[in-house]
């Protein structure tokens, strides 16, 4: 099933919105009211017809809003294939599962986001208005804004041992390479960052990085370090900058603790 629909609105936070769901009330109510908020709206019923839009046709979203529980391709595997091919649009997961292993399975995926249902729909909406600004950050400034007095944006970069990771373009850039990171990548860099040299328990992860309050399994955010340390260091397998800190957790050690 595809449904195709376009608003107007001068708000600058209304896009271009593929929602990935099967169930038609709901795809109908939330095409009805994304429209209504002045967003250009796609519907695709199933993980294949959303990889279609996403992949084969290369369509530009501004953002995805995905359902995890999906006939045939699930929603988890969509947002695998986005990332695989270095699709970065963001993505807003819809689940009806909202134990902590499930959302970090999304989070491990490459969601940016998640919501449960059922759901508030102003709470939907206020989560969609964060990913769209996102998306405007990292387009290129109008000649306009070029001009303008101030940018709209502060900068919010951090650079250490040659390498420059820029938050609020989701970026880590190294002299022979740029990696595009997923928010979740980013936010955990930003909290090892914004405590160098303490170690960080994996509890601390969960709880102030990914605000989940229970007890999870925790191998999700070591597969997260794996990750970034392929990003990050020279040799992955011997780290010098993310440090394992045997039965707590990780540590962050920027270049002038490296040198010591």
């Amino acid at each position: 099933m595809e449904i195709d629909g376009n608003g107007t609105s001068s708000d600058k936070t209304a896009g271009r919105i593929l929602v990935v769901e099967d169930e038609t009330h709901l795809a109908q109510g939330l095409l009805f009211n994304l429209q209504a908020e002045g967003h250009e709206v796609i519907v695709a019923g199933d993980g294949e017809a959303a990889l279609d839009w996403l992949l084969k046709k290369r369509e530009p979203f501004d953002a995805v809003l995905l359902d995890v529980m999906l006939p045939g391709i699930d929603g988890f595997a969509v947002a695998r294939a986005m990332r695989a091919a270095q699709n970065y649009t963001p993505v807003l997961m819809l689940t009806a599962r909202g134990r902590p292993e499930d959302v970090l399975e999304g989070f491990t995926a490459g969601t940016d986001d998640y919501l449960q249902k059922p759901f508030e729909l102003s709470i939907l909406l206020a989560r969609l208005k964060a990913l769209l600004r996102r998306t405007q950050w990292l387009r290129p400034p109008s000649l306009t804004e070029q001009s303008g007095e101030q940018a709209t944006t502060p900068a919010d970069v951090y650079t250490f041992a040659g390498k420059t990771i820029d938050f609020s373009l989701l970026e880590l850039r190294a002299a022979d390479k740029h990696t595009r990171l997923t928010l979740m990548e980013t936010e955990l860099l930003r909290h090892l960052v914004r405590n160098p040299g303490r170690a960080i328990s994996r509890s601390e992860i969960l709880d102030q990085v990914w605000h989940l309050h229970e007890d999870t399994d925790t191998r999700a955010i070591d597969n997260f370090i794996v990750r970034l340390r392929r990003y990050l260091e020279d040799d992955p397998a011997h780290p010098v900058h993310l440090q394992t800190v045997r039965g707590v957790g990780y540590r962050f050690v920027p270049e002038a603790e490296v040198e010591k």
